[in-house]
C-alpha cells in the first residue's frame, strides 16, 4: 500500500458509494453507516467523517466493506500531500 496515507472520511464515503455500490443507510453524529446488498447477504461499514483517517481505521473500514486497499487507491490521486489540511483529490469520480 505504498503512497496510501491519511484519507478524509468524506472521500472514502464518496468512493464507496460512487464506485462500489454502497448506499448511506444512516448517520449518527460524525459517523456514516454504509450498506450494500450482495448475493451472500447484506454487508456494511461505518465511516467516521474525520479529517485524515488513520491507516488502521481505513483498513478496518475497507475490511468490513470487503474492498481491497489497492482498489480504493485506484480512485485516489496519491500525489496530494495528505495530512496538511488538504482534501485528497478524487480522480475518475463523477
Amino acid at each position: 500500500m505504498p503512497g496510501l496515507k491519511s484519507v478524509f472520511g468524506e472521500t472514502v464515503v464518496k468512493i464507496l458509494c460512487n464506485r462500489f455500490g454502497f448506499k448511506i443507510s444512516g448517520r449518527s453524529g460524525s459517523h456514516v453507516r454504509l450498506s450494500k446488498e450482495m448475493s451472500e447477504g447484506k454487508i456494511g461499514t461505518v465511516v467516521p467523517m474525520h479529517d485524515g483517517l488513520k491507516l488502521g481505521t481505513l483498513k478496518s473500514i475497507l475490511k468490513l466493506a470487503k474492498v481491497d486497499t489497492e482498489e480504493l487507491a485506484d480512485y485516489l490521486d496519491i500525489d496530494v500531500p495528505f495530512g496538511r489540511g488538504l482534501s485528497p483529490t478524487l480522480v475518475n469520480i463523477i
